[in-house]
């Protein structure tokens, strides 16, 4: 239990004892005072009328009207002051007894007036003596009470006094020979303490300071800052761009790279915070715009007139001091990698797909025209294995023409210059376009392809026409070559939501699904398959339906077929 809690409970139901002690006292005083001012009120002051009555009877008879006004006086205050029982009727015989010894005094009237008083006088006394004994009982519960509630009060206050000096003193004499130890460099010293949290939490605290004081003595300063010295050198020679902030953007630390690309000085930056700096910096504000989430997209910077390409990491720091568990956060890293020279390479690349791709389709088409020439009959019969060679030219020129259109498509893609059309497109008129360019070379498997419609005649999608069904032909041309002879392809279009799905399930060994997040990168071929493809099929038609706001996935598992689909918007 905490120290506090238990000084709580003691000193509050100390405090509520005493409170309760004066409580029940003033309600007992009051009481006392109240049966005090009943006798006196109703029993004494009935004695002092009779007593005044009595003196004026005996003067009736020297001084008549005086003594008679005096006896009817207090009689009246009598008559009012009736609190006992048979008094009334003692009071009123008093009246006729006094109204008859006018009329015609004698002796024994005025006996009877007198045994009249005497009656009152007695009621009043056995009153006030009743009154006496409830006073009395009302003194000796007070009594009890107090005492009682006294001496509780008494022994909480004398266990506080004997226990809370010893449970306070006892770990502030341990803590201070501890902090006695420490001073004099013994920082192997602990305390640990029982009972009460506090005291256990301070324990803690102190262990934690000990130890890290002795962690910083077994430690070289020196070591330090040649450690540090070493790290400084090796962040300023590199060729990214280093910036350091801590928790509350302060900026630590920039390395000469980046004080080269955000055209600063180191010495007016130290020690601002970075959103200070971003008001007069263009590279600095893009940089914290990004600093929660980093962009994908390299960052292009013009140095020295010539495109520079960043990619924008931020790393959290992240430590667990010295005797705690948790992590804490101390900052983060901007770390900007220049990948101009990949970009640079890439941009080659690209270049040289397109213009290869686009000087090899003239020739190529060249060589299936002057193959189509040969094959018709009007230039002579061809013996068979002429028909043969005829064939497989034609089919390597077609093979070539397809890897050339998906190569221009390929660096379409990587330049940023797809050139959509997007417009209100019919579903079913997409689907019989793919289908029709497939139809042959399914049927050189005999295999069936089957649609199924599960939309209105009155949803569209908003699409590229041509893109989409190039996507859908390669869908259903990949479904053909790997479903097996005689077996069929299904074809389902339905709506969900905001969006019409386009799926494409085919009967073929299917796909493990460690390879799902694969099969869209561009060159990547499932392993152990024979493929006389480019693999850029699926990363080109991943590609187009992205750009078109859509969504494109495989569904699919060994031995179980495979289903690839896209998603379209609804127009």
């Amino acid at each position: 239990m905490k120290l506090k809690t238990k000084l709580t409970l003691g000193v509050g139901l100390l405090f509520l004892l005493i409170v309760l002690l004066s409580v029940i006292g003033s309600v007992y005083i009051n009481k006392l005072k109240s049966d005090t001012e009943k006798i006196l009120t109703a029993n004494y002051n009935s004695l002092e009328f009779s007593k005044n009555m009595l003196l004026a009877l005996d003067n009736i008879s020297t001084d008549s009207a005086i003594a008679v006004a005096d006896f009817q006086k207090n009689n009246k205050l009598q008559e009012k002051n009736l609190t006992e029982f048979g008094e009334k009727e003692a009071t009123q015989k008093l009246n006729l007894h006094f109204n008859s010894y006018l009329k015609e005094p004698s002796n024994s009237k005025e006996k009877l007036i007198r045994e009249d008083l005497a009656k009152i006088m007695s009621l009043n006394m056995k009153g006030i003596e009743r009154k006496s004994d409830i006073a009395i009982i009302t003194a000796e519960n007070a009594t009890f009470w107090i005492v009682s509630l006294g001496t509780v009060c008494f022994l909480i206050a004398f266990t506080l006094l004997f226990n809370l000096p010893q449970t306070i003193a006892e770990p502030i004499n341990q803590l201070t020979f501890s902090i006695r130890q420490i001073a004099d460099k013994n920082y192997s010293e602990r305390v640990h303490f029982k009972g009460s949290e506090e005291f256990s939490s301070l324990a803690e605290s102190f262990n934690v300071m000990a130890e890290k004081l002795q962690e910083y003595e077994s430690s070289s300063l020196s070591q330090q800052l040649m450690e540090k010295k070493r790290i400084e050198t090796l962040v300023n020679n590199m060729h990214d761009a280093v910036i350091g902030l801590d928790e509350n953007h302060f900026i630590y630390m920039i390395n000469d790279e980046a004080l080269k690309i955000t055209n600063l000085r180191k010495e007016e930056i130290i020690g601002k915070t970075a959103h200070e700096v971003a008001i007069n910096n263009d590279l600095m504000r893009e940089l914290l715009k990004n600093i929660d989430h980093p962009i994908t997209e390299p960052i292009k910077i013009v140095r020295e007139n010539k495109e520079n390409y960043f990619e924008q990491d931020i790393i959290p720091i992240n430590i667990v001091k010295t005797g705690e568990k948790e992590k804490k956060y101390i900052g983060k890293v901007i770390l900007l990698r220049n990948i101009t020279p990949f970009k640079e390479l890439d941009f080659a690349k690209t270049n040289f797909i397109a213009t290869i791709s686009h000087e090899l389709k003239t020739p190529i088409s060249a060589i299936k025209m002057g193959v189509q020439l040969l094959g018709n009959q009007k230039f002579g019969a061809l013996n068979e294995q002429q028909q043969e060679l005829l064939k497989s030219i034609n089919d390597d020129g077609q093979r070539l023409l397809d890897i050339t259109g998906e190569l221009l498509n390929l660096s379409q893609v990587e330049s940023g210059n797809i050139r959509l059309t997007i417009e209100k497109c019919s579903p079913k008129e997409i689907v019989q376009a793919a289908v029709k360019y497939v139809e042959k070379l399914a049927e050189q498997k005999n295999i069936s392809i089957s649609t199924e419609y599960l939309l209105e005649d009155n949803d569209f999608v908003a699409a590229d026409f041509d893109k989409t069904v190039w996507v859908m032909n390669n869908f259903l041309t990949n479904a053909v070559k790997h479903s097996f002879q005689d077996e069929g392809i299904r074809i389902v279009v339905e709506k969900q939501n905001a969006q019409i799905q386009f799926s494409i399930t085919d009967t073929g060994s299917g796909i493990d699904e460690k390879y799902h997040r694969q099969i869209f990168d561009r060159y990547f071929q499932v392993p152990g398959e024979h493929q006389n493809g480019t693999g850029l099929g699926l990363a080109i038609s991943k590609n187009f339906i992205e750009k078109q706001h859509g969504e494109i996935g495989v569904k699919s598992s060994l031995n179980n077929g495979s289903t690839f689909y896209f998603r379209l918007p609804v127009l």
